[in-house]
């Protein structure tokens, strides 16, 4: 018998709820991360060059007030120096182990990262986006009321992950 096509979460889905850990060995649940205030949830590879680029973008949203949590498909010692060399030291990171199969992104249906979710309190994402897309940030951007972009900045239209 065949593994079953799931296809990726998306806006109007229901986020699932899935244990994690925190880069300090603390356990959570995913559901608690959106529970009292909307949240983004960012998930990332470290060796990924699309999220290179796309994560520091995020820690301006975070600087913002916007409550944004990375989800790391790495050890907790790659997280770590992921998040220092690309500027996001603070960033609240939970892991999502190989080890056991990614059991939070197998949840979302991930087959590319980085993968963002706009989480509402109820659990429903209100936004989603795959990869970098300048303007699915941009719109970002403009819902969270956060600016993103600064002027300067480099930012390519697109760049698939």
């Amino acid at each position: 018998m065949g593994r079953e096509f799931q296809r990726t979460l998306q806006t109007g889905d229901r986020a699932p709820a899935k244990p994690l850990q925190a880069l300090d060995g603390t356990a959570a649940s995913t559901d608690e991360l959106w529970r009292e205030a909307p949240a983004l949830l960012a998930f990332y590879k470290a060796s990924c060059p699309t999220c290179q680029l796309a994560l520091p973008f995020l820690e301006r949203l975070r600087a913002g007030g916007v409550r944004v949590f990375c989800i790391a498909q790495d050890n907790a010692a790659t997280a770590r120096s992921f998040n220092a060399e690309f500027g996001m030291p603070d960033m609240p990171t939970f892991i999502d182990p190989a080890a056991d199969g990614y059991p939070a992104s197998d949840a979302f249906g991930l087959t590319h990262v980085p993968s963002l979710f706009l989480i509402e309190t109820d659990g429903r994402i209100s936004w989603d986006s795959i990869g970098f897309y300048r303007i699915d940030l941009e719109q970002l951007s403009g819902r969270v009321n956060v600016p993103i972009f600064h002027d300067g900045d480099i930012v390519p239209a697109a760049k698939a992950g």
